[in-house]
């Protein structure tokens, strides 16, 4: 397995058909499992995905498309979930084909819902993978960007750094360039939080706030974030490491930020409803702040958090923005 190990991605949404994409400039073959049969028949006959980067034309020969995701882990040694946190439970209760010796990389950048656990905890909890098995694929990688091969920059964060290493080297290419890491919890949380802080710059966006504001939203975060996983998973990091803050910027500010724009929507006068409504992908801030929030509540020496306070009022007791976003004014620095 080690010299020559085989890939499964799954999911079928525009993380998943970006990390095929990676995957399919290093492999002669590999396993791909989404749960639409449409997608999946018009993959193989238009070799693009329909619903998500149909800009990207993939090499038919060199896909295992399946709608059975026990077909797709039998396949593999490494198996990437990049599907929304939401549907995962959902798709590991299909599990018939066991998990034992498979390597667990999550591209899922949330939090479960059902367990408020992030992704590799879940994985280690509830399905006994070790965690030398579990990896995360993250940092500031917009799939539409890799779509377009412009250069990005990824980081592999496993306890086995001999497996982070496996998994960079048949994600890199021309246009990836990779690094690895051994903090799987710390950068796991990072994915997680960024996206409740970009949702906080596009209601700031919505509301009218310009750069100046969105400057110290983006430095105040950074701390926050710092704080939030110290008080979760105390080790030595960086916070300015592109994992961390880079994921942090890009999803923050660029137009292609799903959760941005969920932000945005909600700062123009949106109901959150009206906004999911609207929107074709999921925005996994939302879930986020849920989790986020009790987690810091619980924990035994809670975190200063006032943007993620501050978001989870309006996303789940419906607080006013406008009046939200005012307090909060007051506890930046």
């Amino acid at each position: 397995m080690e010299n020559n190990p085989k890939f499964a991605v799954i999911g079928g949404g525009s993380w998943a058909t970006a990390i095929a994409k990676m995957l399919c400039e290093n492999q002669s073959e590999i396993a791909w499992y989404m749960r639409s049969t449409y997608a999946l028949e018009h993959l193989k006959h238009q070799y693009h995905n329909p619903n998500y980067l149909s800009s990207v034309e993939f090499d038919i020969k060199k896909l295992r498309l399946t709608n059975d995701i026990n077909e797709a882990i039998a396949f593999a040694d490494y198996i990437i979930f990049a599907i929304p946190s939401a549907f995962l439970s959902g798709e590991l209760e299909k599990l018939t084909e066991s998990l034992e010796g498979k390597v667990i990389f999550s591209a899922i950048k949330g939090i479960v819902p059902e367990t408020s656990l992030i992704v590799g905890e879940h994985f280690h909890q509830k399905h006994n993978v070790p965690y030398d098995n579990i990896g995360v694929l993250t940092g500031p990688c917009h799939a539409e960007e890799v779509a377009l091969e412009r250069l990005s920059y990824l980081t592999l964060a496993c306890g086995d750094k001999e497996k982070a290493k496996i998994m960079a080297k048949n994600v890199s290419c021309e246009y990836i360039k990779t690094k690895t890491s051994d903090d799987i919890i710390g950068t796991e949380y990072a994915a997680m939080l960024k996206n409740i802080y970009a949702i906080a710059a596009g209601v700031a966006h919505g509301l009218g706030y310009g750069d100046n504001f969105q400057s110290v939203l983006m430095s105040n975060a950074t701390r926050e974030m710092k704080r939030f996983i110290k008080s979760v998973h105390k080790m030595k990091r960086n916070i300015n490491e592109t994992v961390y803050l880079g994921d942090l910027l890009v999803t923050g500010y660029s137009v292609f930020s799903r959760n941005r724009m969920f932000g945005n929507m909600i700062g123009k006068g949106y109901t959150v409803k009206s906004a999911q409504m609207e929107m074709s992908m999921i925005a996994e801030g939302f879930y986020a702040a849920k989790s986020a929030f009790l987690i810091n509540q619980e924990s035994k020496t809670p975190s200063k958090a006032p943007i993620i306070n501050t978001i989870y009022e309006i996303l789940y007791l419906h607080k006013n923005p406008k009046e939200s976003f005012k307090k909060l004014t007051e506890k930046l620095c």
